[in-house]
């Protein structure tokens, strides 16, 4: 079995093809034959995504059923308070029905590798740092989410998916789990 931890850089599409978009793909990075990623992770958002041959182990790590926490780190507008905090920790109600509840708190600024390209910085709002672990995996969940309390996501990185973690591995770069 087969087991790689790729940290995927911001505008890498999660599959191996571009369907004609001429945009970078995971095939300009991994070239192990016959990996499969294990869930997705946005064009704008970067960090640990898992690659797998084994489909039991694949379907494992992907299907909601199972409620592997996802941890991100999350750069926002805004200065966020305990009332939205609040709100995440609750569970809250997208478009597409009630989430679970979340694990959220405010942490000092991540020492992150630089994003390319740098995330538009405003000098008169604020920003700040959440760390965010959800148990599910709907379509721009944790995006929603924010800006579901008000405070619109700047940068999204997927630091861990259960005890897999992307620490010490550079963007673009693997490693075998």
């Amino acid at each position: 079995m087969t087991l790689i931890l790729f940290n995927k850089p911001y505008g890498v599409l999660c599959q191996f093809t571009d369907g004609g978009t001429a945009r970078p793909t995971l095939s300009d990075y991994v070239r192990t034959p016959g990996v499969y990623p294990a869930g997705r992770l946005d064009l704008d958002s970067e960090g640990l995504l898992l690659l797998t041959d084994d489909g039991r182990l694949q379907a494992r790590i992907a299907d909601p059923r199972h409620k592997l926490p996802k941890t991100y780190l999350v750069q926002v507008e805004g200065e966020v308070a305990e009332p939205a905090l609040a709100q995440l920790r609750r569970g809250m109600r997208l478009k597409d029905g009630m989430t679970l509840p979340a694990n959220a708190e405010r942490i000092d600024p991540p020492s992150l590798w630089p994003r390319d390209p740098p995330i538009r910085v405003r000098l008169s709002v604020p920003d700040c740092w959440l760390r965010i672990t959800i148990r599910e995996g709907r379509n721009r969940q944790v995006r929603r989410m924010t800006a579901a309390v008000g405070h619109p996501t700047l940068r999204l990185v997927r630091w861990s998916i259960g005890d897999w973690s992307v620490a010490g591995v550079p963007p673009g770069e693997f490693r075998s789990g």
